[in-house]
């Protein structure tokens, strides 16, 4: 990856590979979870925060059947079945991964349940040759394959699913006799069958077993899981006028008959409720989007907002922290931040709340109704009253009444005859140099 980061936490939709995979897991009901960290544990333990899981270390990478062995102290005492996972491989389903179960536990007792696909590019993926129906006859890696072996199209994902009592027991068995000198996972099968117990095969979808293991997989990655978010949206009722325009987040919610204008962008935690319409060129992070609401174009929404039903958020307006309440208008080019707005209040163009000192953040109140004149600034904290109005161009820095009106300017003052003269002046400047 060419990266500080570690490769499991590059995000795809907003959300580290490692979490997407988790929240696959949780969707089974795992008893235990069990995260192995090598490299950069430091980084992966505090993406893990707050997580159900048990971390254990590898602190030498010697392959992936040495990864395995250090999840044996975690399990300890466990005879359940095991599912074996990548954290860079994180989309698998959930319902896939019930099938693998299924499987180990189907009448004639597997040893082993090992998930392939066939991938367009099978690239250096490990390979599965097939014997009776689903059992394996042979799995081998890439680079140990004879060019007979490469072509065959089944490729090994490496995740699979064992009983504990049998796992531990075999990967004590592997050997590192191969090109790489590593203790690779995939033996067991080879294992397993000396001991008359066969591996079978689960075959899915290749997007399921799609790894990252560079920045233009992870980009690929991306595009095929917005593709497929774009597909559901639509399903669900949405309008996208250009789906392939419009950027999801992993935890998107839209409503029935939401609309989306092209080159949206969605960041994690929005819901949009039913009939919104969110117009072009618009960014949404952590916000609520009332039902009919409108939103854009040119819009930003930032963390911590509330747009309520029927509210207007029009050109180049940024909203922070912000409440807004029903049929209310913030129509141009304003900035409201740490924000409580009233229903049917109206905001002027180029109105901003100035909402830090330097030091603190404060919060603005404009009550139901309220009118604020365009190029106003609230200076926080403040409240404007019920139905009050402020005139254009005011610096508010003191409460306002309900239904009263707060101006503060300058007296305008008019000279006569001023500009005439200053042109005159100035042109027989410029023809005497």
């Amino acid at each position: 990856m060419r990266s500080d980061m570690h490769k499991v936490l590059h995000p795809i939709a907003g959300r580290p590979l490692l979490l997407h995979l988790l929240d696959r897991v949780d969707g089974l009901g795992a008893q235990k979870r069990v995260v192995v960290v090598g490299k950069g544990r430091d980084q992966v333990e505090v993406a893990l925060n707050g997580r159900d899981v048990t971390v254990a270390h590898q602190a030498q990478q010697k392959g992936t059947a040495h990864a395995v062995q250090q999840a044996a102290q975690a399990l300890g005492g466990y005879d359940g079945a095991v599912l074996i996972l990548y954290a860079d491989t994180p989309f698998v389903e959930a319902e896939t991964l019930r099938k693998m179960l299924d499987r180990l536990d189907g009448d004639d007792g597997p040893g082993v349940v090992v998930m392939a696909s066939r991938p367009a590019d099978p690239k250096t993926y490990g390979r599965i040759i097939l014997g009776q129906g689903d059992r394996i006859a042979k799995m081998v890696e890439y680079r140990d394959a004879t060019e007979e072996e490469r072509a065959v199209r089944l490729c090994n994902s490496g995740m699979m699913a064992l009983r504990a009592r049998d796992l531990f027991r075999w990967l004590d068995k592997v050997g590192n006799d191969n090109a790489a000198g590593e203790y690779y996972l995939p033996d067991v099968v080879n294992i397993a069958a000396a001991e008359g117990r066969e591996a079978v095969v689960i075959e899915g979808d290749p997007y399921e077993t799609a790894g990252v293991n560079s920045r233009a997989e992870l980009a690929h990655l991306e595009l095929e899981w917005q593709r497929r978010r774009r597909e559901q949206a639509l399903e669900e009722g949405a309008t996208l006028i250009d789906p392939e325009s419009v950027w999801f987040a992993f935890d998107t919610k839209l409503g029935r008959d939401v609309t989306v204008e092209p080159h949206v962008v969605f960041g994690p935690r929005v819901e949009v409720a039913d009939g919104a319409y969110i117009k072009a060129f618009s960014h949404i992070e952590g916000a609520v989007i009332g039902a009919r609401a409108s939103v854009g174009p040119f819009a930003r929404i930032r963390p911590g907002s509330r747009l309520g039903p029927g509210s207007r958020i029009g050109n180049f307006v940024e909203l922070k922290k912000a409440l807004v309440g029903r049929g209310a208008k913030v129509n141009h080019l304003s900035y409201v931040g740490d924000s409580v707005v009233g229903e049917d209040a109206n905001i002027g163009a180029g109105t901003i709340t100035c909402n830090y000192d330097g030091f603190d953040k404060h919060q603005t109140v404009i009550g139901d109704g309220a009118f604020i004149g365009s190029n106003t600034a609230l200076v926080a904290p403040v409240t404007i009253g019920e139905g009050a109005v402020v005139g254009a161009g005011s610096v508010i820095t003191q409460d306002v009444a309900p239904h009263s009106l707060a101006v503060e300017r300058n007296e305008q003052k008019g000279i006569a005859g001023w500009a005439k003269r200053f042109r005159a002046a100035k042109a027989a400047k410029k023809a005497a140099e």
